[in-house]
C-alpha cells in the first residue's frame, strides 16, 4: 500500500490518491473469502467449505473485493495521512474509487485537515498581576462568616414570631372552603421573610405565638405555576408548633477552640489572613496567565475547521455525561429536567469549545516553533502524578493513556511556561469595590424529607455538576 498523491483541494482539505498493490489486495482477497465461506451454501459442498476458486467462478471474479477493500482500507488511509504527513480531524472522509481488481485497488480519499496555524508576538505579552492584600475587615467577614456557619437554632418561648425568625408550622389551604391539593404540610419549618410561601404569608405568621391556631389569607399571584390556583384567594389553617431563632456564637478564644486548631481568636485571625492571600495570590497568577494565553488567541490567525470545534464540544458533553452518571444520574433524565433538548444543550458548550480549540492550536503552534520536548523523565513523572491522583497503577495509566497524549500535554504546559516566563507582567494594586448599603440576607430553611411545600413560589434550579481515560480506569 503506498500514496500515491496528496494535494489540498480546499481550506483545511486535502485529497490523497492510494493505491494498494496486487500481492496486498490478493492477501486481504483471501482473508475476505475465509471470513465469509462459513455462511455459504454451495450445492455439492458442506456448509463452508466450497473452495475460493468455485465461488469467484459462480459470483465473478470480484466477488470479495469490496470486503478485502474494507480490511486494508483503515491501515491504507492512516499509513497514507501519516505519509503525507498530516494531522486529521476525525470527522468527514469523502471516498473515490477510481479501480479495483486482480491488480489491486486504486481509490481516493478526501479529509479534513488541522489548520495551517500563525502566531506572532508571543514574548513580551504585556500584562497586569493583582498584588495580593487582605484587609482588617475582610479578616473579620470571614471570621463573621464561620460564625455563621456555627450558629445554633434555639427555641423561643417567651415572644411571639417575629421577620427573621424560623415557625414550625402546621398548615391548610382552602379556596371557597375547599381544601385545593398540595396545600397542606405538617410541622414545616418556615423561615419567615424568607419569601419562600406566597407573599403575605409569612408576614401573617409573624406576631403569632406557639400554640395559637390563625387564619391566613392571601391572594394566589397571577402568574401562579399552578394554573388552577393563579390569581385565587386562599385562606390558610395555621398552627405554629415552635419558634426558633439562629443564635450566633460569641466570637471569643473558645470559639477559636471549637472551630479551629487554634487556642486564641488572634492566632485564627493570623490563619484566616494567610489563606486569604494564598487564596488571593493564586487567583491573580492564574488570571494572569488566562489574560496572556487570551492574547495569544487574538493574536493567532487559523481558518479553524467546524469539526474540530464540533469534536471538542461532544468531548465537553461526554465529561459532564460521566461526571451526572458518577452522581447517579444520566444526560437524558438530565436535560429533561432543564426543559431543552441534545440540540440547545450541547449549543451551551460551543462558546467554551471554541476557545479551548483556538487556545490548544495557539499553544502547539509555539511548542511547534519552539521545539518544546518533554524528556522521557517528566512524561514518567507526569504518569505517577495521574496515578496517585486516580487511585490507580502507573501500568494502568499507560495502558489507559497513550504517552504521545500525555508528552503533548507536557508540551503545551511548557509553551505555556515559556510565554509566561517571557511576559511583561507589572503589579497593580486591588481595585476595591464602593461599599454597598447593608442589606439582610433572606435565608430559607431546608424542607424536611416527606413535607410539602404548596404556598412557595415557583423557582428552578438548573443543576450543575463537576471523562478522561485515566478517570474511567480508576472507576
Amino acid at each position: 500500500m503506498s500514496l500515491k498523491s496528496s494535494k489540498k483541494v480546499d481550506t483545511n482539505r486535502y485529497e490523497l490518491e492510494i493505491v494498494i498493490d496486487k500481492e496486498t489486495f490478493a492477501k486481504a482477497n483471501l482473508q475476505a473469502y475465509r471470513e465469509n465461506v462459513k455462511k455459504i451454501n454451495v450445492p455439492g459442498f458442506r456448509k463452508g467449505k466450497a473452495p475460493f476458486s468455485i465461488l469467484k467462478s459462480m459470483y465473478g471474479e470480484g466477488v470479495f473485493y469490496e470486503d478485502a477493500l474494507n480490511i486494508l482500507y483503515p491501515d491504507a488511509v492512516e499509513g497514507a495521512i501519516k505519509e503525507a504527513n498530516l494531522k486529521f480531524v476525525d470527522d468527514k472522509i469523502d471516498f473515490d474509487m477510481v479501480s479495483i481488481g486482480e491488480e489491486g485497488a486504486h481509490f481516493k480519499v478526501t479529509i479534513t485537515v488541522y489548520p495551517e496555524v500563525t502566531v506572532a508576538d508571543y514574548k513580551g505579552i504585556k500584562a497586569e498581576k493583582v498584588v495580593a492584600e487582605v484587609t482588617d475587615k475582610e479578616v473579620e467577614d470571614e471570621l463573621a462568616r464561620l460564625a455563621d456557619r456555627n450558629a445554633r437554632m434555639v427555641e423561643i418561648t417567651d415572644r411571639a414570631a417575629s421577620m427573621g425568625d424560623t415557625a414550625v408550622i402546621d398548615f391548610e389551604g382552602f379556596i371557597d372552603d375547599k381544601a385545593f391539593e398540595g396545600g397542606k404540610g405538617e410541622a414545616f419549618a418556615l423561615a419567615l421573610g424568607s419569601g419562600q410561601f406566597i407573599p403575605g404569608f409569612e408576614e401573617q405568621v409573624a406576631g403569632h405565638s406557639v400554640g395559637e391556631e390563625f387564619d391566613v389569607n392571601v391572594n394566589f399571584p397571577e402568574e401562579y405555576q399552578a394554573e388552577e390556583l393563579a390569581g385565587k384567594p386562599a385562606v390558610f389553617k395555621v398552627k405554629i408548633h415552635e419558634i426558633k431563632v439562629r443564635e450566633l456564637p460569641e466570637i471569643d478564644d473558645e470559639f477559636a477552640k471549637d472551630v479551629s486548631e487554634f487556642d486564641t481568636v488572634d492566632e485564627l485571625k493570623a490563619d484566616l489572613k494567610a489563606k486569604a492571600l494564598d487564596r488571593k495570590a493564586k487567583a491573580a497568577d492564574e488570571q494572569v496567565e488566562n489574560d496572556i494565553v487570551d492574547k495569544i488567541v487574538d493574536g493567532m490567525k487559523a481558518e479553524i475547521p467546524e469539526a474540530m470545534i464540533n469534536n471538542r464540544v461532544k468531548q465537553m458533553v461526554q465529561d459532564f455525561a460521566y461526571r451526572l452518571q458518577m452522581q447517579g444520574m444520566n444526560i437524558e433524565t438530565y436535560i429533561q429536567y432543564t426543559g431543552t433538548d441534545m440540540a440547545e444543550f450541547e449549543k451551551t458548550f460551543r462558546p467554551q469549545a471554541e476557545k479551548q480549540v483556538k487556545m490548544r492550536l495557539a499553544l502547539e503552534k509555539i511548542v511547534e516553533i519552539e521545539n518544546i520536548v518533554p524528556t522521557e523523565e517528566e512524561i514518567n513523572e507526569q504518569i505517577e502524578k495521574m496515578a496517585a491522583q486516580y487511585g490507580i497503577t502507573a501500568e494502568q495509566v499507560k495502558n489507559a493513556v497513550p504517552s504521545e497524549e500525555i508528552a503533548k500535554d507536557l508540551a503545551v504546559n511548557k509553551a505555556i511556561d515559556l510565554v509566561k516566563e517571557n511576559a511583561v507582567v507589572t503589579e497593580v494594586k486591588e481595585k476595591k469595590a464602593p461599599a454597598k448599603k447593608s442589606t439582610t440576607k433572606k435565608t430559607t430553611a431546608k424542607k424536611e424529607d416527606g413535607e410539602k411545600k404548596p404556598a412557595t413560589k415557583k423557582t428552578t434550579t438548573k443543576k450543575t455538576t463537576t471523562k478522561k481515560a485515566a478517570e474511567k480506569t480508576a472507576e
